[in-house]
C-alpha cells in the first residue's frame, strides 16, 4: 500500500457533525455529472428530484408518509448501534410487522371496536421485536455474527409475506391478485388531513423520538448501551449485563421496525401487498448513521431519504430516468460519508523510503 492511516490525536467534533453536510453536497456534485454524462441539464434534473416534489402541501404529506417508516427504523437502529451491536435486519423485522398486522387485521374485519386498531399496531410491533429476538439469541447463545444472522432473516421475512400474501392471506375476491382483502375502517390508521395522506402514524413517530431521546441521553439503561458500544470489556467490569443489553437493544431495535412495517399497512396502503417496503429498513441504516445516531439528527437524515424517494419517483415519470437513481444516491451518500468519516478520524501519510533507492553497494556478479 502506498498510503497508510494514523489516527488523528485529537478529532474535531465540528467536523464529525458538519460530515453528514460535506457527504451530501458531494454527492449533489457527483449526482449532477452523471446527469450531465447521461445527456441531462444536471440543473434541470435536481430541480425535479429535490425541489418539484415539494412544490404544493400534498407533496409535503407524501414526504411526511415515506419519512415515517424511514424514521421508525432508523431509530430502533440507533439503540443498537450505539452498543455497537450491527443490526442490518430492519427490513425484515418490517416486513414481519406488516404481515403480523395484516393477519390481525383480515380477521377483524368486521369488528367496529376501538380496539381493534390497537390489536393490529401491538401485533405488528411485537412480531417485529420478535423477529429482533431471533437474532439476538443466535447471538448470545451461539455467538453468531448478527450481521449475517439479520441479514438471512430479511430473505426469510420476505419470502415468509410473499407465501402467506400468495396463499392464506390473499383476498379471495381478488382477481387471483397477490393482496389481501382491504382492513375494516376501525383497523385502519386514521388520516389527520384531507389534503393528504398523512396519517396517526405520526403520533407514533413522534412518541417513538422522544421516547428514544430520553432512553439514550437520560436514562441509566442508555448509558449502559453506550458504555458496551465504547468498551465491552470495561461494561463487564463495571456489572453490566452484556446479553441482557443485546436482548434489549434487538428487542426495541424490531420492535421500532414492526411498528414501521403495521403502520404501512393500516396506514396509507391499508391491505397487504408484495410491496409494502422499496427498502425502508436498508436506508435506515444510510440515515442512522447520517444522522450521527443522535434521534435529532435522524430526524432531518429521514426526511432527506424521503426526499430522495419522493424525487427519484418523480424523476422516473418526468424525465425518463431509472427507478435505481434513489439507491444510486442513497449508495454514494453513504460512501461519501464514511470517507470523510476516515478522513476525520485518521491522517493518511505516504509510507516513507517506499520509492528510496537502496544505498547498499551491488556487486558485479548480482548485477549480472
Amino acid at each position: 500500500m502506498l498510503l497508510s492511516l494514523e489516527p488523528r490525536g485529537q478529532q474535531s467534533r465540528a467536523m464529525l457533525w458538519l460530515s453528514p453536510v460535506l457527504a451530501a453536497v458531494l454527492t449533489l456534485i457527483s449526482g449532477s455529472l452523471l446527469f450531465l454524462a447521461l445527456g441531462h441539464d444536471p440543473l434541470e434534473t435536481l430541480h425535479t428530484l429535490l425541489i418539484a416534489p415539494l412544490s404544493d402541501w400534498y407533496g409535503v404529506s407524501e414526504l411526511l408518509v415515506k419519512a415515517l417508516p424511514i424514521l421508525l427504523c432508523a431509530l430502533g437502529l440507533a439503540v443498537a448501534y450505539q452498543a455497537r451491536i450491527w443490526n442490518i435486519g430492519a427490513e425484515g423485522q418490517l416486513l414481519i410487522g406488516a404481515l403480523a398486522g395484516s393477519a390481525v387485521a383480515i380477521n377483524i374485519i368486521d369488528w367496529e371496536s376501538q380496539w381493534a386498531l390497537a390489536l393490529v399496531i401491538i401485533s405488528g410491533i411485537v412480531a417485529g421485536a420478535a423477529w429482533g429476538g431471533l437474532t439476538a439469541w443466535l447471538r448470545t447463545q451461539f455467538n453468531a455474527n448478527e450481521i449475517l444472522t439479520s441479514i438471512m432473516l430479511n430473505y426469510i421475512a420476505l419470502n415468509l409475506l410473499l407465501f402467506f400474501v400468495h396463499g392464506a392471506l390473499k383476498d379471495p375476491a381478488g382477481y387471483n391478485f397477490p393482496e389481501s382483502a382491504m382492513f375494516g375502517d376501525a383497523s385502519r390508521l386514521p388520516v389527520l388531513s384531507e389534503d393528504g395522506r398523512v396519517h396517526a402514524g405520526l403520533y407514533f413517530a413522534l412518541l417513538a423520538l422522544v421516547a428514544v431521546w430520553v432512553l439514550l441521553h437520560k436514562s441509566f439503561l442508555g448509558f449502559q448501551v453506550k458504555v458496551l458500544g465504547l468498551d465491552r470489556r470495561a461494561a463487564g467490569f463495571v456489572g453490566f449485563r452484556e446479553k441482557r443489553l443485546v436482548w434489549f437493544a434487538l428487542l426495541v431495535s424490531g420492535g421500532l421496525a414492526g411498528l414501521a412495517g403495521v403502520g404501512e399497512v393500516a396506514g396509507p396502503i391499508g391491505q397487504l401487498v408484495p410491496q409494502v417496503s422499496p427498502g425502508y429498513g436498508y436506508a435506515a441504516i444510510t440515515v442512522a448513521f447520517l444522522g450521527r445516531l443522535n434521534p435529532i439528527g435522524i430526524v432531518f437524515s429521514s426526511l432527506l431519504m424521503a426526499l430522495l424517494y419522493l424525487g427519484g419517483e418523480n424523476a422516473q415519470m418526468n424525465m425518463n430516468l431509472p427507478q435505481a437513481i434513489t439507491q444510486l444516491f442513497q449508495g454514494m451518500m453513504l460512501f461519501f460519508l464514511l470517507a470523510c468519516d476516515v478522513l476525520i478520524m485518521y491522517r493518511p501519510r505516504l509510507k516513507a523510503g517506499l520509492f528510496k533507492r537502496s544505498s547498499a553497494p551491488v556487486s558485479n556478479e548480482a548485477a549480472v
